[in-house]
């Protein structure tokens, strides 16, 4: 297992390198373990680059339901990944359904249909860095969620957003938008306007309506951090990036069609470092 463990985490050292460096700062005994958490959720959420049609991709997310049932074929045991987030489900009592709720969110990532309306965008955010700090939480606090689920639920929103809008270039390079539609109709953009590259008079507004929606889930979740023991907070811990992010996209120089929307390591680790010692 020692190899799965160096695996998931050289994994998401080189592709997730925010919650890379956020891991660093939690218990090393449980370290490895959030590791593999984080490598399964890249290895779902990539799917999307690997093929060129959507029933490939299906086929692959089905697989990973499979390993969670017990059903996959193959050997599960000789895949790095599957093999170590199996041993965390069973060692911290994961929920399997929520595994199993990421999965379902990224079937909408294989297809080029528009998000249809803010209902659905927040739903596939809760689906998908919301749920990711859920198991986060589960594995980091060993400890049942009733009462921190809307302090979870603005966390996950707030990161989701923040990370499609820095993809934002190259979700439209290749037609897809997650922007909801009818926020996108309320500054008469449309969805071709993006998809094009060309934007439109209203993009520029609509974008920054959507990172004041993102910034007052971050603040939100914030508010509600400091009274949350150490060990769901440094679940959380990612979470402290989300303002580099939007106020990086909010300087004069920011094009959305230009990707990607990056902030210096050093200036990362520093905030890290500082949130951690903080709470």
């Amino acid at each position: 297992m020692r190899s799965n463990y160096r695996f998931c985490r050289k994994l998401v050292r080189e592709h997730d390198k925010d919650r890379y460096l956020a891991g660093l700062f939690v218990p090393s005994a449980k370290r490895k373990h959030l590791f593999a958490l984080y490598a399964f959720n890249y290895e779902i959420a990539r799917i999307r680059e690997l093929v060129h049609e959507p029933m490939p991709g299906e086929l692959r997310l089905q697989w990973w339901r499979d390993a969670l049932e017990g059903h996959a074929r193959g050997d599960v045991a000789r895949h790095p990944v599957a093999s170590a987030l199996l041993a965390a489900i069973e060692k911290f009592s994961l929920p399997r359904a929520q595994c199993s709720e990421l999965i379902d969110a990224h079937i909408f990532d294989l297809y080029d249909d528009a998000m249809p309306g803010s209902g659905q965008f927040e739903s596939y955010c809760d689906s998908t860095a919301g749920a990711l700090f859920r198991l986060a939480v589960t594995l980091l606090a060993g400890r049942e969620l009733q009462g921190i689920t809307e302090s979870l639920q603005h966390a996950g929103r707030a990161y989701a957003i923040t990370g499609l809008l820095r993809a934002f270039a190259l979700h439209a390079s290749r037609g897809q938008v997650y922007l909801p539609l009818d926020l996108l109709a309320k500054h008469n953009v449309a969805r071709d306007d993006i998809v094009s590259g060309k934007g439109a008079p209203g993009l520029v507004a609509a974008l920054a309506e959507i990172r004041a929606i993102a910034r007052g889930h971050y603040q939100e979740a914030s508010r509600r951090m400091t009274s949350l023991p150490r060990e769901i907070i440094s679940a959380l811990l990612p979470l402290e990036l989300v303002p580099l992010y939007l106020d990086r996209m909010e300087e004069a120089d920011y094009d959305p069609f230009k990707t990607p929307v990056e902030v210096a390591q050093w200036r990362r680790q520093w905030r890290l470092w500082r949130a951690s010692r903080r709470h």
